[in-house]
């Protein structure tokens, strides 16, 4: 279901994931016209955008596909200059504080400088970090890639809920009981509690980013 977002012309926004739904965050994905522009301040949310196509230009910093912003709480941004149906992806959620630790400032990034490192040994299954590890962050984004087979090497259950978007490839997403096939533009909401596991199935590799609380004890939430 598609709508409209304050501040925002020229767009069509799709709202993926939000608290309606139960989640503590929003996942939001956006097509731009080549006239679109977004403008607005984050407010006491913070953000992290993702370019899953195209180009946009973000506070006067052009960012290509695969590049991303952090956007602290009470940033002012502008969205401008984009190519023709860019498409952007946004995780939000309110910055919760904790004493002694400083919250990331605004910084921009492409994902193709950043490396990967194996989930737990596997070459087969790659993790790359968008956000710092560091007590002062409260959510991680990540983007994780495996090769054709390749899996989670167990049944996860968490805390954490989850927001995913298929970026490429496919595979097949365990839910609780329930096994689901996803492939590149699908969007996942993983409560917490939830067993889930994944395995890559087909000739390319399945890449998902994906979003986590982390850092914060569950009562503060």
């Amino acid at each position: 279901m598609t709508g409209v977002l304050p501040g925002w012309t020229d767009c069509t926004p799709c709202v993926l994931i939000s608290p309606a739904l139960g989640a503590g965050f929003a996942q939001y994905l956006v097509t731009l016209g080549v006239g679109a522009a977004g403008m607005g301040e984050t407010g006491n949310e913070e953000w992290l955008l993702y370019v899953v196509d195209g180009a946009i230009t973000m506070n006067g910093v052009r960012l290509t596909q695969g590049g991303f912003a952090f956007l602290p709480p009470g940033t002012k941004y502008e969205v401008r200059e984009p190519d023709k149906d860019s498409r952007l992806l946004i995780f939000s959620k309110k910055y919760e504080p904790l004493a002694g630790q400083k919250q990331p400032a605004f910084f921009t990034g492409n994902e193709r400088d950043l490396s990967e490192s194996p989930f737990l040994g596997d070459p087969h299954a790659r993790l790359k970090l968008l956000l710092p590890e560091s007590l002062g962050a409260d959510m991680a984004v990540n983007i994780f890639t495996y090769d054709p087979g390749a899996t989670l090497p167990f049944v996860e259950t968490h805390v954490m809920e989850h927001g995913i978007l298929m970026l490429a490839g496919s595979g097949v997403y365990r839910l609780d009981a329930d096994w689901y096939p996803v492939t590149a533009g699908d969007a996942i909401w993983i409560a917490p509690y939830c067993p889930q596991w994944f395995i890559a199935a087909g000739p390319q590799p399945a890449r998902y980013i994906y979003y986590k609380d982390v850092n914060r004890w569950p009562t503060q939430t």
